[in-house]
Order: structure tokens, then sequence, then C-alpha cells
């Protein structure tokens, strides 16, 4: 955990959560993490446990160039890889353990940016974890990113944030989320979607 953002929401979870493996979602106030709002959304789980934007701050929205209110997680993500970052949301909720992932953002241009995407699981009562709280920052701001939208996210790594033993509760299996990619895997991965943008770019002049 290396931006900002990420170790702030962490670090506003871990407080507001108390002795509980994850906090109500009555016990977040947007006020005491105003600063970082533009950075941060919130996903709520579906009947067939494919998560979707309930929140979506200002930042994220400029950075996909539209409104994600109300689409799917896996629309974020490069159309090969939509069911991982599905299932590292699924197994945060179900296991109730907070993930942090990485990725690369991808513009029609070419460009590129590494991201940090925090998920922190948050219940809506005290038996039910169907929401998730999360960040997306980029490693570095340049002046780019804003003017050219992101066409996609790659996952390039997950982990876990096991801080202290966590309950698990009671619902249908799903894999917790893993290291999916190994690091030699999401390297041949952004070049192989880099290659396939400028080839794009070029067959459109």
């Amino acid at each position: 955990m290396r931006h900002k953002t990420s170790i702030e929401v962490f670090t506003y979870w871990e407080h507001i959560r108390g002795n509980a493996d994850a906090p109500l979602r009555n016990l977040i106030q947007p006020s005491a993490i105003g600063h970082i709002l533009p950075e941060l959304f919130v996903l709520e789980n579906t009947a067939d446990d494919n998560p979707r934007f309930r929140l979506a701050g200002t930042a994220i929205c400029n950075l996909m160039g539209r409104e994600i209110r109300g689409e799917s997680f896996a629309a974020l993500w490069a159309g090969s890889q939509q069911d991982d970052p599905i299932r590292i949301a699924a197994g945060v909720m179900n296991h109730a353990v907070p993930a942090l992932v990485h990725a690369t953002g991808y513009c029609i241009s070419g460009r590129s940016m590494t991201f940090e995407m925090m998920l922190l699981p948050v219940r809506t009562a005290h038996d039910t974890c169907d929401r998730l709280l999360g960040s997306l920052s980029p490693a570095v701001h340049s002046a780019w990113l804003g003017n050219e939208r992101l066409e996609f996210l790659a996952l390039d790594r997950s982990r876990l944030l096991r801080e202290r033993r966590m309950r698990l509760i009671d619902a249908p299996a799903h894999p917790e989320p893993m290291n999916l990619l190994s690091h030699q895997e999401s390297t041949s991965l952004g070049e192989w979607v880099r290659r396939k943008l400028i080839q794009a770019k070029n067959g459109a002049r």
C-alpha cells in the first residue's frame, strides 16, 4: 500500500470498524473523508454476484470519460479479464477481508498509467456484507490524465490485507481474492494491450 488515498481510506475503515471484521454502512461519514471523496467509490452486490457501482467519485468518472454510477464493476476491466475482478470483489464481501489491487489503465493513444485500488468490505446489516468501499488512485498525477479517457483497466496483481484475524461469514462459496496474475504474466499482458492499442490508433489514420 503506497498511495496516500489508499492509506487514508484504509485507516478510516479500520477506525470505524472497531473490533468487527467490517463496519456498518451507517458508520461511514462522508465529511470525515471529504478530501478524498473524488477518488472513492461504493460497490453493491447483486443477486447474481455481479457488483455494480452505487457511487463513484468525480475523479474516477473523469478517468473513464463517463458517469459510471449504475455500471457493472466488470465494465472497467479488459474483456478477457472481467471474471477475475468480479471474483476478487465477491471474495472481499463474502470473506469480509480487504484487498489491494494493482492495475494498469490504457488509453487509445497507447499511453498507460498504473493504479492502486483498495477494496474494503462494508455491512448493510450485522449479518450481511454486500457493499464495498473502494478507492482508485494513479501512481503519479500526470497532465494527460483526465484529458484522455481510459479504455479499460488491466489487472496486474492483488493481495489480501489480513491485519488481524477476520470472522468468516456464512455465504455461498467463492474463491478468495488471490494474486491472480504473476508479475511475468501481467507484464506480458500489458505489452500485448499496448501493441493492440497502437495498432488500433495507426489503423484509424
